[in-house]
Parts: structure tokens; C-alpha cells; sequence
């Protein structure tokens, strides 16, 4: 096998000998770009096309929803500072359903800036809004066909316009989908959950109370949340309280341990926590000076008249008006004025609208127990160390519980107690020690070292037994071998060649000189 490839090797270096350098550099140049061609068609083949699945996310969001690509084994990249995802062409459409499904995102939306690339140069907003809505309502079909069940769907969104006024609120859009199912098919509550969030999430300022889902038989779906039970909520409640109670109860043992020992300190936490969720809204009106309870004047106006003319103030005589009797006439009087000033300002005051959710899981009341061993020959723990440890713990309680303006809590002194005495365990063992007698624990410990003892002599007699029956076995067959009497040297035939080595033993040591000329002999005969 290395004699036919050496020869093979031999005719390559005849043959690449015999060519001239042009055919040597045209040979390696082919060669290397046959295998550049291999290299970038390969390179195209398996490059993976990626396409923005999700855009405007909050960062937390995009971390979530990565995670949750990662361990399903999707490629995913990250772009425009972490707020757009992007992942394999291929899977677009099939992770879109199916993390709507599991309730992602919870913001952002589908993004369809693709399409926005494909419009031409001139195109009106109106045009461009038609279109858009168009392409949405498309899209979004073709994502609920792809459910299972689903043959066909019919979307239609509306899009409130952009309002040019500033205190005008948002209009939220809408939505109607009708679903074309397959015979005999129905729609289960997690398959409807999904379509709900896949339409939320698609339409840009969509809320799911806006969603209306039915199908051709007319039979809406409406979207229900999740019923916990009471059992479920009252365990997740328990859970939250002694998560609390124990963290609490960690950090004041930290404390404790560092001033009277670990094993000198029992701590007991109680808390009472409120586990109601609140959501209000709130539109307050307030002034921008507060001290002065005035706004910012927005617009004023300001008007002076000013008059001047004759007036008649002379009075006449009673009782000679022609028309009425007894009125008292009116001759013409002097020169007179008049002016009259009027200002008006509108003042702007500071309008304050809130949506507030607040977190279950507060803290409403807490109470610290704490029960501290003394040092040895000391009935309880001093005074002073005593407070000490109570105006630490009393720290604990003004941070844990929540305050309205920084007022200060009331009834602090009652939710700590600080008190001290020997331990029973301690008090025991000092006893024990002083009676002279021998602690449990030693007893414990000197039956175990019996116990082994016994256990290693018993296990060192089955050895020796053990060996001294091997040593009889092998005495036994020693003996049977000796029994059978050996037949005398003498009494053996000799045979030929033993003949000859003893005669020739006797030359060799009776007649030296003749056994080496036999010798010298034997070696010019070989």
C-alpha cells in the first residue's frame, strides 16, 4: 500500500514538474476559486434571514420575551436600543400567535415599518392611512388563519385621527373580527385569551375592551380573566406573610447575633399585611400659588370710559309740571364727568389627572418579640443593653411600616417587647454540671464508640477463622502429598543419556586434560 502511494505521489511531481509556471498559477488559481464559489454559496445557504418581530418594547419586556425565544432554542437580535426584537423570517408569523397566547407582549406592538418602505414618493397621509389599514388588517388576518380551527377571518379596524387640540384626549381604536371555523369546531378559552391579546398587541392603542370577536354563526367570544380560587389566593397570601415575617425576622437575628450570639437570641415577627389592590383616578384642580391661591393670568382686559357733557341740575317750582302734579321741574343745570374703569383676567390653574394602582402586600402593622439568653451568671441582661436593643428594634419597625407625611408612628413601645432570662436548655446542662453528673451527650457518644468496638472484634475472630481453616486445607493437602512414598533414586532405571553425563561428570573432574581434548575434539567435528 506505501509502494502504490509513493508512486502515485512520484507521477504528481513528475507531472506538476513538467508544466511551466503560467499552467502552475492558472492550476492554483482554478482550484482556489472553485473553493471561493463552494465558501460563499454555502455562506448563503445558511445565513438566516432575520425580521422584526415586536418594536417600541420597554426594556424589561424585551429581556422577558428573549428569554423566553432563548429557551425555546430561537435565534434572537436586539436593535434601536433594545426596543425592537428581531428573529428568523421563518418564525415570524408562528411566535407571534404563539406569544400572544401566553399574554406577550404587554406593550408595544407588531411592527409593520416594512410596509412603510414599500410606499412611493408623493403619497398623501390620507392614502397612506388607507393603506396602512389596510395591510394591518390583512396581516392580522393571516395570523388568525394560522390557528388551528380558524379557515378564514375578516378584520376590520378603525383608527381614530390625530386630534390638532392639545386637551382633547386620545380616542382608543376598534376592532371586529369574524371567524370562519371549521365544521364542528369551537373555540376554547385559551384560544380565545390568544386572539384577544394577538389583536390588542397588533393594533397600535387597541384595549381589549374594544375587541369585538365573533363568528359566522354569530356567537361572541368575550374575553374572561382568570378566576383564582379561594384556596389558591388565601396559600399566594400565607406565602407573602411568612416571606415577609422571615425576612424581617433574618435581618433582626444579623443584628442580634453580632451583640448577644446566635445561639443567645429567639425572635418572633408578627405582621399584618393589607392584601387589597386599589385603582382610582384622581382630577384635582389646584392654584399655582399657593400661598396667594392664584393662577397664571392667561389673558386680560382692561377698559376705561370717560365721559363728559352738560346736565340739568337747577330744580323748578312744586306743582307746575303740566303732565304729572306736584313733581318738582328741572331747569338746565351746569357742565359735568363720568369715567368708569373695568379689568378681567383669566387665570390658569394647575389641572392634575392621575391613574393610580396601588400594590397589594403592604405592611399595615408589625410586632417584634424578642427573648435574649444573659450572660452566664447574670439573672437578665442589663438595663442600658436593654434599650439599646429595643430602640434598635424600634428603627426596624419605623422603617417597615409606611407613614402618611412623615408623621410619626403611634404606639411604637407597644409593638416591641424586649425581655431576658436563662435559657431552659442552658439551665439544664449548668445543672448537670454542678451535680457532678455526665452529660447525655457523652453517653450518647461512648455507646457509639462501643458499638464499633464490638463490631471490628467480631470482623477480626471471622478473619482469623477464616485463616486458620485455609491453614488446615493446605496442611490436609501437604499431608496427602507426603503419604505417598517416593520412589528410591537407586531403585530407578538409568538411562542413556544419563549414562553420559556421568561419565562425563568424571572426566571432568578425575581427568581434566582428557575431557578437553573431547572437547576440542567436539568443536572441529561442528
Amino acid at each position: 500500500m506505501n509502494e502504490k502511494a509513493k508512486r502515485y505521489t512520484d507521477k504528481v511531481k513528475i507531472l506538476w514538474n513538467d508544466r511551466t509556471g503560467l499552467q502552475k498559477g492558472l492550476l492554483v488559481g482554478s482550484v482556489l476559486i472553485i473553493l471561493l464559489i463552494i465558501a460563499v454559496i454555502i455562506a448563503l445557504f445558511s445565513r438566516t434571514n432575520y425580521a422584526p418581530l415586536y418594536s417600541n418594547l420597554t426594556l424589561a419586556e424585551t429581556g422577558q420575551i428573549q428569554e423566553v425565544l432563548q429557551t425555546r432554542g430561537v435565534s434572537v437580535q436586539v436593535s434601536n436600543d433594545g426596543t425592537t426584537i428581531h428573529v428568523p423570517e421563518a418564525d415570524v408569523d408562528r411566535l407571534k400567535v404563539e406569544l400572544a397566547a401566553e399574554g406577550l407582549p404587554q406593550s408595544g406592538s407588531i411592527d409593520y415599518s416594512f410596509f412603510q418602505e414599500q410606499m412611493g414618493f408623493g403619497m398623501t397621509d390620507n392614502e397612506f392611512t388607507v393603506i396602512e389599514r389596510s395591510l394591518m388588517q390583512t396581516e392580522l388576518a393571516e395570523l388568525i388563519r394560522s390557528i388551528s380551527g380558524v379557515q378564514n377571518a375578516n378584520v376590520i379596524i378603525t383608527i381614530p385621527e390625530d386630534s390638532v387640540w392639545l386637551s382633547s384626549g386620545q380616542e382608543s381604536a376598534t376592532a371586529a373580527v369574524v371567524l370562519d371555523l371549521a365544521a364542528g369546531q369551537s373555540l376554547e378559552q385559551s384560544q380565545v385569551k390568544a386572539l384577544y391579546h394577538l389583536i390588542s398587541r397588533s393594533v397600535p392603542n387597541l384595549p381589549i375592551e374594544n375587541i369585538v370577536l365573533s363568528d359566522s354563526n354569530f356567537n361572541n367570544y368575550t374575553y374572561q380573566e382568570e378566576e383564582v380560587s379561594p384556596v389558591a389566593s388565601f396559600q399566594s397570601q400565607r406565602e407573602v406573610k411568612q416571606e415577609i415575617e422571615s425576612d424581617l425576622k433574618q435581618t433582626i437575628m444579623q443584628l442580634l447575633g453580632a451583640v448577644v450570639g446566635q445561639q443567645n437570641a429567639i425572635v418572633s415577627v408578627t405582621t399584618d399585611i393589607d392584601y387589597t389592590q386599589e385603582q382610582r383616578v384622581e382630577d384635582l384642580v389646584e392654584a399655582v400659588d399657593e400661598e396667594e391661591m392664584t393662577g397664571i393670568a392667561v389673558s386680560a382686559e382692561r377698559i376705561n370710559e370717560l365721559y363728559e357733557g352738560s346736565t340739568s341740575t337747577g330744580e323748578g317750582v312744586t306743582g307746575t309740571g303740566e303732565e304729572i302734579p306736584n313733581y318738582t321741574g328741572v331747569v338746565p343745570g351746569g357742565d359735568s364727568e363720568s369715567e368708569r374703569s373695568e379689568e378681567r383676567i383669566n387665570y390658569e390653574v394647575n389641572r392634575i389627572h392621575r391613574e393610580i394602582i396601588e400594590s397589594p402586600y403592604r405592611v399595615r402593622d408589625v410586632s417584634i418579640q424578642v427573648m435574649v439568653n444573659p450572660p452566664e451568671g447574670m439573672a437578665q441582661l442589663p438595663a442600658q443593653q436593654t434599650a439599646d436593643l429595643t430602640e434598635m428594634l424600634q428603627t426596624i419597625v419605623r422603617t417597615t411600616l409606611p407613614t402618611t407625611d412623615g408623621a410619626e408612628i403611634q404606639n411604637i413601645n407597644d409593638r416591641v417587647v424586649v425581655s431576658s432570662m436563662p435559657f431552659a436548655e442552658t439551665a439544664a446542662v449548668d445543672a448537670d454540671q454542678e451535680a457532678g453528673g455526665v452529660p447525655t451527650w457523652m453517653f450518647v457518644v461512648g455507646g457509639g464508640f462501643i458499638v464499633v468496638i464490638v463490631v471490628l472484634i467480631v470482623l477480626l475472630m471471622r478473619g482469623r477463622n477464616h485463616g486458620a481453616e485455609l491453614a488446615l486445607d493446605e496442611t490436609a493437602e501437604e499431608d496427602t502429598y507426603i503419604e505417598k512414598e517416593p520412589v528410591p533414586f537407586s531403585d530407578r532405571p538409568e538411562t542413556d543419556e544419563k549414562k553420559r553425563v556421568r561419565d562425563l561428570n568424571y572426566l571432568a573432574n578425575e581427568k581434566p586434560e582428557e575431557f578437553s581434548k573431547l572437547l576440542r575434539t567436539w568443536l572441529s567435528d561442528d
